[in-house]
Parts: C-alpha cells; sequence; structure tokens
C-alpha cells in the first residue's frame, strides 16, 4: 500500500511539473530572484562610493540587507499568494477535480503532492535567491575591485539565512494553500492573504508580544531575530539561531492547516 501511495505521489508531482512548467506560477520563483537582484546590483554599482569605505562584512550586511527588507515583509508573502492559488487554480478553472480524483492514484498522494510542489517552489525561489545575491555580490567585485566582496564569505551565513525564511514562510503557504483550495476566484484568497499580510507587517513593526502567534509576521519576526544576533556578535561572524519561536509556531500552524485541506479537498471530491 505504501509503495502504491509512494508511484501515485511521484506521478502526481511529476504531473504538477508539466502543468505548471510553462505558467508564471513556475516562471515568478525564477525570474523574481533574478530581475531583483539585476536591479539592486546595478543601484549599487551605480553607487559604490557609498560603501567603499565599509569593511567586507558591512558591505555584505548592507548589499543583503537591501534584498532581505523588502523580501521577508513584503515580496515572500506574496508570491506564496500567487504561487499557491496558481497551482490550483489549474483545476478550478478547468473543473477538473472530479476527473482528478477519478484517477486510480490515491487522494491522499494527489493533495500531499500538490502541498509539496507549492513547498518546492518556494524553497527553489529563495535557494535561487541567495545563490544570485551571492553571484551578484562578486560581479560587483569584478566590476568594481574597490569593493571588497571578494574578502568576506558570506554563502553559508546566506543559505542558512534563506532556510530560516524558508521555514518561517510554511505557515502562511499552508493557510493560503488552504485559501486556494476553498475559493475558485482569485480575489478571495488574495484579498484575504493581502489584508493579513499588511496586518503583519503592522503588528510585527510595533513588536507586539503576541505578534508570533501571527503567521504572516513570521518572515519578517525571523529577519527581526537574526539582525538583533548578528549585530549583537561581536566577533566577525555573522552567526545566528536558525530555530526561533516563530519558526516552531509556523510549523505548528503548516501541520494543522495541511491536515484540515486534506478534508476540504476529499469533501470536494466525492461532489
Amino acid at each position: 500500500l505504501l509503495k502504491y501511495k509512494m508511484q501515485g505521489f511521484l506521478l502526481s508531482i511529476q504531473s504538477e511539473f508539466y502543468k505548471t512548467r510553462k505558467t508564471l506560477a513556475f516562471l515568478s520563483a525564477i525570474l523574481l530572484p533574478l530581475i531583483l537582484c539585476i536591479l539592486i546590483t546595478a543601484g549599487f554599482y551605480t553607487h559604490a562610493d557609498k560603501i567603499m569605505f565599509l569593511s567586507a562584512k558591512m558591505q555584505w550586511f548592507r548589499f543583503t540587507g537591501a534584498f532581505l527588507g523588502v523580501m521577508g515583509s513584503l515580496i515572500l508573502p506574496i508570491l506564496i499568494i500567487f504561487q499557491t492559488f496558481s497551482v490550483n487554480n489549474i483545476e478550478h478553472r478547468a473543473e477538473m477535480w472530479k476527473s482528478l480524483f477519478s484517477l486510480p492514484i490515491p487522494k491522499w498522494s494527489i493533495y500531499s503532492a500538490k502541498y509539496v510542489y507549492v513547498v518546492f517552489l518556494n524553497a527553489l525561489c529563495l535557494a535561487l535567491f541567495a545563490s544570485f545575491i551571492i553571484v551578484s555580490g562578486y560581479l560587483l567585485n569584478v566590476l568594481n575591485p574597490e569593493l571588497k566582496f571578494n574578502q568576506f564569505d558570506i554563502s553559508g551565513i546566506l543559505f542558512k539565512l534563506h532556510l530560516k525564511l524558508f521555514l518561517a514562510s510554511l505557515g502562511i503557504l499552508s493557510i493560503q494553500f488552504l485559501f486556494s483550495l476553498l475559493w475558485a476566484d482569485f480575489l478571495k484568497p488574495m484579498g484575504i492573504g493581502f489584508v493579513l499580510t499588511v496586518f503583519g507587517i503592522i503588528t510585527a513593526n510595533l513588536g507586539w508580544k503576541y505578534a508570533f502567534t501571527i503567521p504572516y509576521t513570521h518572515p519578517m519576526l525571523a529577519l527581526q531575530s537574526m539582525m538583533k544576533q548578528v549585530l549583537n556578535n561581536k566577533n566577525e561572524q555573522m552567526e545566528f539561531d536558525l530555530m526561533s519561536q516563530e519558526i516552531y509556531v509556523s510549523f505548528i500552524v503548516a501541520a494543522i492547516t495541511f491536515i484540515i485541506g486534506y478534508f476540504v479537498i476529499n469533501k470536494r471530491s466525492i461532489r
């Protein structure tokens, strides 16, 4: 039975890839990091004189901060909202749910494959962000040898930072995935997600002590806790804890919402 479910899971993952490989849901995970890196790199190249006096560590800190500030608070949640809707919208638009569950594949395999595929898109996007940031920094050093990006290796800490962002975003991803199952139109999941994102930004910026209970604050809180630890660290290493309070809450929200989503889609399959 386990082998049967695993085969169905792998077939469903492959099907999701073929259905979305030419859509914005997949392309956004690649193009967004690339475009944003090009724009910010161009800005730093034209204003390189403003950071030349800084140490190599601080140059990297300024450069990565230009990405992380806007990404953790707004771009990442909005991208997740868009990707989760786009993956399930294919079935909504073509009214394919009944046909999909009539296939000789376990319902759990189909549902979990969709969820894992959305998680993969999020992980791919964040991994590319980290990779492109590193490449862009060294490219800036080649274009302007007076910069010091090549004097400090940030690759390990940068991938760890994006891993923390990925873990912090799982709660948002699961909630938006559930919303995209409940509603076929774009406005409801997008509108609710955007309002909750704004609410999360406000509560996180105000420093509300219970902000960690709101999944939409988790990426920003993760960045805030990371920056606080890095700035308070007196040695030359940019060290911080991967696991923190908001990460654990993100796991709990993701697990609960994932289970709820299965019951929702299981009920829909028998309509």
